[in-house]
């Protein structure tokens, strides 16, 4: 008796976000770096159920999260996210690596590079760029690149600005 079993699949994308705040690139960068800070607007959020957060921003520095979700109609399993950074330059630019899995299961591996130069008006134009594995059992790129716009909201929030509400309709 033979058992065939199904065959590995690994797909690759990448997502380019660009997203101005009127914040000085000081006080952006600030809020990637700040432990108390980005746990506010990274971590937490409306129906996320923290199980742990230990961060360390710093160069060769890894982060981890554990988190549910009890969104609604949405509930998930812990999904936990493990980070490590490669390259920081303060104020400039944060280049890290990070991983999703699902109860212990990994479903993602991404190397994210996010810029921060100051713009015409003062304020602080991000650049968030995503390269991206999917293994089995990944949602893909669309709620990926949904999922990140929702937290870049979550920043502007943070620093006290406006924020626009990501369009989930579109994302399956």
């Amino acid at each position: 008796m033979t058992t065939t079993q199904a065959k590995p699949q690994a797909t690759h994308d990448n997502f380019t976000i660009e997203r101005r705040y009127r914040s000085a690139p000081a006080k952006v960068f600030e809020a990637f770096a700040d432990p108390a800070i980005k746990r506010r607007w990274y971590v937490e959020g409306p129906g996320f159920i923290v199980g742990s957060y230990t961060p360390d921003f710093r160069v060769g520095g890894k982060e981890t999260s554990a988190f549910t979700v009890d969104a609604g109609d949405f509930k998930s399993d812990e999904i936990r996210n493990d980070t490590y950074y490669f390259d920081i330059v303060d104020q400039r630019r944060i280049v890290y690596g990070y991983s999703m899995s699902n109860v212990g299961v990994p479903f993602s591996a991404s190397l994210a590079t996010v810029l921060f130069e100051e713009n015409d008006e003062g304020g602080t134009t991000l650049t968030f760029h995503e390269h991206v594995t999917f293994l089995e059992g990944a949602d893909g790129v669309k709620m990926r690149e949904a999922g990140t716009r929702q937290l870049l909201e979550r920043l502007a929030e943070e620093l006290g600005e406006e924020s626009v509400p990501v369009d989930w309709g579109n994302v399956r």
